[in-house]
Formats: C-alpha cells, structure tokens, sequence
C-alpha cells in the first residue's frame, strides 16, 4: 500500500474486507474449485488449458499465462482497464462502502453533487409532466393507447419528452445548472443534447420517492430505434440496486406480507392502476442481492413473475442461491401462454393477474415442472438431464431437510430410487452447473508472457519444499530481474524452515510472496519430493543460463562498438572475456 493516504488505505481494507475475491474475479472468468483454490481460463490470452488461480485464503490471484498477479483491486485494475481509484470506487460500490467517510472534503462534494443532480431530476420531472399536457399525440398515447388513468399517471408523475434537441438542456440550464452536471446525472447524450426524446417517461425514483432516473418509452415506434431507454449508470442510478415502484408499493408489501417483481416497469404501472400495489420491478436488469436485501426488510415473502423460456429459466435458477442468502422465501407467478406480460393480463382480464398471483407456486416445485416438460421422461437420456438439471437446483438449497424432499420428487418424477438420486448428487461436481455470461475484460494491449517468469517458478518452489533451497546456493541477486525476487532469493537461501506466514524481513513485499505460495501450491503442490528436486534444478540452470545469455548479448555488443571505433585494446579484451563466458554457457544448459 506504498503510496496511499491512511484514509485510502482503510478504504481499501474496508473494501477487501467485504469482498470475496473469488465471487469478483468470478464475474469475468468461470471458476471451478481446485482443492483449497479456484481455477479457470485465464482472461488475458486464448489458452485451452486452465492457468489462472484464485486462492480465497491468501485473497490472491495469479496468472500463470503472462505470469500476472496481485489483489482483488488489480485484477479489476487489470480487466477494466482502471486506475486504482477508479478501481476502488468500483468495487466500494459493489461492497457497499460510502467512500466519501474516508475523506471529509471529497465527501462533502460528493453529497453536494448530488443534492444538484436530485434537484435537476426532479425539475425535468416536472418538465416531462408539463411536456405531456401540451402533446395531443403523447396524451392519447398515454391515455388511450397504453390505457393510463390520470391518477397512476399522477401517482407515478409520468410526463412526455419533446421530440426535439435540446428542450431539456435549455430549460435546466436557464435554472442554473452545468452541462456537466446534466451529462454526469445522465441527462444528455454524447452531443449535449437530450438523452430523451420522442417518449413517455416514467421517473426512476428511490425508496423515498425522490427521482433518480428515468424510463422512456418511445411513443411512435421505429424500426432502429429502441423501444425502451433507461438512464445510464449514474452518481444517483444504478441499475443493479434500483427497484422500480418500491417508493409507491412498500406499504402494500409490509401489510400484504409479500412482494411481487416483474421484469418490466410499465407492468408494474399497470398492476398499481388495477390495484396490485404490491408489485415492483428489477428495471430490465437480472435480480441481485441488492434488489432482496432492500425487499427483506418489508417482507420475506417474494413472488416472481418471470418468463418460462430458457431465459427465465436461468434467471429463476439465478435467484434461488441469492434468495437462500439473503432468507427470501422465493415463489413463481405463472402467466397463462397466451399473454406476454403482466400488463397485456391486466389489460385482459385484471382478476386473472391477481389469480396468478395467488396460484403463485414452490420455486423449486415449478423449476422441476418446466424441466419435466423439456425432456422425454420415458428416456434414459431424458432423465438424465432432468436430474442434472433438478439437483443443480437442490444443490443450492441451504437446508438439508428441504434437500431431501426436492430429492424424494425428483426420484418420482424419474421412477428411481431416494438413494440413487443422493449418490448422484453426492458423485456430480458443480461442473454441471451452466456456465453464466462474463463480464467482458478490457485489455489494453496485448499481455505478453513475463521473461522472468520462471525465477518465479523457482523461488516459489523453493518456498514451498525447503529441501530444494540449497539447490540455488549457485544463483547470485544480480541474476534476478527485480527487488522483490532478490529478498525472496536471499530469504530462501539463508532459511531452512518451512514458511508459516510472511517473514517480517519479506513483509514489503507481502503480495508477491503470496502470488508465489498460490503458484506453489498450484503447480507444485501434489509432486513429489523428487520431481519437486528435478524441477528446482533445472530452473535453477535455466536462470544461469539466462543470465549468462544477457551477459552475451552486452559483451558482443560492447566489442562490436570498440571494433568499430578501433580500440583493438578494448577489443581484445571482450574478445577474450567474451570466449570464456562462451565456455562455461554449455555447463548451464537446461
């Protein structure tokens, strides 16, 4: 941490504290458990075999393709292409930490910008709602077309954005506020201009009511227009904490004693309309944690009402471990097949969503019977699948007594017996599971593979089997390419003990040590004391031979400037250094 401030590097610890290094890198890469560690496919390159480690005991990961490594905060550095700041801040976000604690005068800017931004969110609400007044076409849309009453219109403040460049901007900025702060609150596009235009807008709004976002549906469609936009990520927004209509539903959840989400935010207007106050939305984003955490506190009872195709499948799948952490009791709202959504029910019938709604069915129990309904249960290969697919379900299921009568059903659904069906899922790995969208990793430039990577090889052998060490009794400080390989080489080669912790005289360089323990314990760590010997060995003839190759290279450089400027004296002089370097160069041969 050489280089922060006390207050960012409490930040920082605050961060990793909260972080599980394994759940971040698992955004980007899949992992699968590998003893006490993680493995996948490094992110960097297009290898074939696993190489990239994660170790949740040293909160450490390593490369071995380009032979990169660090914390949680450079692997984000790494991916995203950030600086540690930006970095910080990111993962801050994920873990919830208020950075602005950590400095007072960043702190009080950053609650002062954002009192400005709520405040110009909340004018361009009441612009959108002046907007719609004056819009004969954006008023039948609303009211005729889409069939809204004045009053959800009013309870939701929904309004129209005019179909022109700059409305927006040119009202906002006439009551005193920046385009840079219009841009930053996600207010304009990349040209200055309104990021809305042409739609009915439905405001984003916090569990307080005050609006930080908008929703905007287009009114006429067009064919490469979308037909829905959202505010990007803001100092005020985030999609992934954000739950549509929780301001105007959390009374109805406390006294209901449940929630429903669907995945649209005008299905949720409509179902306010019809009565169904209950409801709210995840903004056309997947269900996280932050979405139940801020449900649990009303009630723990959450029905879904998510689609029964192979998307919403793997969404329902998605929440159950999620749900199991958070304690929500998960249910699932099925909509008859021959409505889309919520609000084409509602415009249907309204009876038959709140129908729906109390036939709302075990998550489990509905995830066995659409899984029953894709395969041929007749089949040896059709129950195969169901039960790989039925016990990734139970796997994730925290109580065992709950496990067991999943189990019990899925061994009546397949005909076979309570016991095959636990050897099954005692025998089956996680690497049934389906793999899930990573996020993209951003790479600046081609990583190319670390030169020195097998110094590090060496000392990490050396400092997992300390019967190794007197093998590197020949490589000398200068032969290594940095500081941090020299203090291990001198550590290794003046110690016989086991390494139990970070030596105090290796504590600078605590990450690195580290690193090199993962990549023993990876690489080295089922050999035997033999290969372990034979490989220490020829790394070490490696690293002289290397050496001995750089001093070459410079000598025969060295001798052709003297030639060229006719210093024979010189000349002979690395001619002759140069032969017998040349000599001892085969004895250090891998």
């Amino acid at each position: 941490m050489v280089g922060y401030t006390k207050p960012m590097q409490d930040a920082k610890e605050e961060v990793r504290a909260r972080l599980n290094i394994e759940d971040v890198v698992g955004e980007y890469v899949q992992l699968k458990r590998a003893g006490r560690n993680f493995k996948g496919l490094s992110p960097f390159s297009g290898e074939k075999t696993p190489s990239f480690y994660v170790s949740p005991e040293k909160n450490i990961w390593h490369d071995f393709s380009s032979n990169k490594g660090g914390d949680v905060f450079s692997f984000v550095m790494e991916v995203e292409g950030l600086d540690f700041r930006a970095a910080l801040e990111l993962l801050a976000q994920r873990a919830g930490v208020d950075l602005s604690q950590y400095d007072s005068k960043g702190g009080q800017e950053i609650a002062r910008q954002k009192r400005r931004l709520l405040e110009a969110h909340q004018l361009a609400a009441k612009y959108y709602q002046q907007s719609l007044l004056q819009n004969q076409r954006a008023l039948e849309y609303v009211f005729q077309k889409r069939g809204l009453s004045k009053a959800v219109v009013q309870e939701f403040q929904i309004g129209y954005a005019p179909d022109a460049g700059d409305a927006l901007v040119q009202f906002l900025v006439k009551k005193g506020f920046t385009k840079n702060e219009l841009s930053l609150g996600g207010l304009t596009n990349r040209f200055g201009g309104d990021f809305f235009r042409g739609r009915m807008m439905v405001p984003l709004m916090d569990a307080s009511g005050q609006v930080i976002g908008f929703t905007g549906r287009i009114i006429v469609d067009e064919p490469n227009a979308p037909k829905y936009l959202n505010t990007p990520q803001t100092p005020l927004y985030d999609k992934s904490r954000h739950v549509f209509g929780l301001s105007q539903a959390k009374e109805a959840i406390r006294k209901g004693d449940y929630a429903v989400i669907v995945e649209g935010n005008l299905d949720v207007v409509s179902s306010h309309q019809a009565g169904f106050t209950e409801v709210v939305a995840t903004a056309g984003t997947a269900l996280t944690e932050a979405h139940l955490k801020a449900l649990v506190r009303l009630s723990p009872n959450v029905r879904l009402a998510f689609d029964g195709d192979a998307a919403g499948l793997a969404a329902t799948e998605r929440a159950i471990p999620i749900a199991q952490t958070v304690g929500v009791d998960l249910t699932i709202i099925s909509l008859p097949e021959d409505v889309k959504d919520p609000d084409e029910l509602i415009q249907k019938d309204p009876q038959l969503w709140r129908q729906a709604i109390d036939q709302a069915e075990n998550v489990v129990d509905w995830l066995l019977t659409q899984y029953t309904k894709r395969e041929d249960m007749t089949a040896p290969i059709g129950k195969r699948r169901f039960t790989t697919a039925a016990l990734r379900v139970v796997r994730a299921l925290n109580d065992p007594v709950e496990q067991e009568h999943f189990m019990q059903k899925i061994a009546a659904y397949t005909s076979t017996s309570l016991e095959t069906v636990k050897e099954k899922l005692t025998n089956t790995t996680d690497d049934s599971q389906p793999e899930r969208p990573l996020k993209p990793v951003h790479i600046a430039e081609e990583i190319k593979q670390d030169p020195a990577a097998y110094q590090d090889s060496m000392l990490a052998l050396a400092l997992l089997d300390p019967a190794t060490r007197e093998l590197l009794n020949d490589v000398t400080t200068e032969m290594l390419a940095t500081d941090e390989r020299r203090a291990v080489l001198t550590y290794v080669q003046t110690n016989t003990e086991p390494i139990q912790s970070i030596p105090k005289n290796l504590q600078d360089y605590d990450t690195y040590v580290k690193i090199l323990l993962l990549r023993a314990d990876a690489r080295y760590g089922e050999w035997s004391d033999e290969d372990r010997c034979f490989e220490a060995a020829r790394l070490v003839r490696l690293t002289i031979t290397e050496h001995k190759q750089t001093q070459k290279d410079a000598l025969t450089k060295e001798l052709r400037i003297a030639e060229d400027n006719g210093n024979d004296e010189e000349a002979l002089r690395l001619r002759h250094a140069l032969n017998e370097l040349i000599k001892e160069m085969p004895r250090a041969k891998r």
